[in-house]
């Protein structure tokens, strides 16, 4: 089956979200490096880094790589945009290898070319977005009985995790904080879907904002970042970002695709041959993006100077 053109153009945007996205992250860290030799470190609480271009630069990459990925999901189905993250993990690991010099060890190289099979597998296999013609027909989809109960059951899990546990085990257990974040990541990324759709629909001509499906889509999208980005700033603040990163990305990517095979039915076009190489590409980059994660430092480590051992007969003429 051949990549359909609206898939091509959701593939080209989700790519370019993650060159920008993962480019900022270098760009930011550069601007953080200039700032914090003329004033107070960021992670100590300073704001110098305001007055640094290269850090509202990276900003700017930032921005222009998240509305590339926002529109990214108008034209291709979650299951192909959303694993694509991953790319910009990759851009960030190489650039970071030369521009920062923060070297990546040989099990980062191999992180990287896993995550670029298992995309590539992804794009290949990927079913053809639905074709879409008003944001009542996504509505239709979100209000079927088993989309519903499954927004049902994200919203009584959140809630459940952020008023009975967060309290209690919120400083102690990562997946706290990070089941929130995907929970409700998963919302967000059929939220955006529709009003991505309703964009592009308006673009074309005929105007979308004129129902109130798609002001209900925008405030959805709305509320649920706010609380995605408020447990996500608790959780980097609370626990290593080697670790957060690749857990946050396993569940959120878990989960929508969950949420998209739920609303949008992207397997039903589909055989089981097809669906069973898209779930190994998406392994083969979870294992590619943990394995980049986990060998991070190694690659400086690696190029410290080895520690000197004495010998057993230089110990025992220095006893003697």
């Amino acid at each position: 089956m051949g990549i359909s053109s609206d898939n091509v153009h959701g593939l080209v945007l989700a790519v370019s979200s993650s060159v920008f996205i993962g480019s900022s992250f270098i760009i930011k860290k550069k601007g953080l490096k200039k700032a914090g030799t003329t004033g107070t470190r960021a992670g100590s609480g300073g704001y110098s880094y305001l007055y640094e271009p290269w850090w509202w630069a990276g900003m700017l990459t930032m921005i222009v790589g998240e509305i590339a990925n926002f529109a990214a999901y108008a034209y291709a189905p979650a299951i192909l945009v959303t694993p694509l993250g991953a790319l910009s993990i990759i851009f960030s690991a190489v650039l970071a290898h030369f521009i920062l010099e923060e070297k990546l060890h040989i099990f980062g190289v191999l992180g990287c070319v896993l995550c670029v099979v298992g995309s590539t597998t992804i794009v290949l296999h990927a079913p053809q977005e639905r074709n879409i013609h008003s944001v009542k027909e996504v509505w239709q989809l979100a209000t079927e009985p088993g989309f519903i109960v499954y927004a049902c059951i994200v919203v009584i899990l959140a809630a459940v995790l952020m008023f009975r546990y967060v309290p209690r085990y919120g400083q102690t257990h990562m997946v706290v904080y990070i089941g929130i974040c995907s929970l409700m990541g998963s919302l967000t990324v059929m939220s955006v879907k529709a009003l991505g759709i309703g964009l592009k629909l308006t673009f074309s001509g005929m105007n979308q904002f004129i129902y109130f499906q798609t002001w209900f889509f925008t405030v959805v999208v709305a509320v649920c970042c706010l609380l995605q980005i408020n447990y996500l700033n608790k959780a980097l603040d609370t626990f290593n970002t080697a670790v957060v990163s690749p857990v946050y990305y396993v569940m959120f990517t878990s989960l929508t695709i969950l949420a998209s095979m739920i609303m949008f039915k992207d397997w039903d076009s589909q055989n089981a041959s097809q669906i069973a190489t898209e779930l190994c590409g998406f392994v083969t980059i979870l294992s590619g993006t943990f394995l980049l994660h986990k060998t991070k430092d190694m690659g400086n480590i690696t190029h410290m100077e080895p520690p000197v051992f004495s010998s057993p007969s230089h110990r025992s003429s220095n006893s003697a």
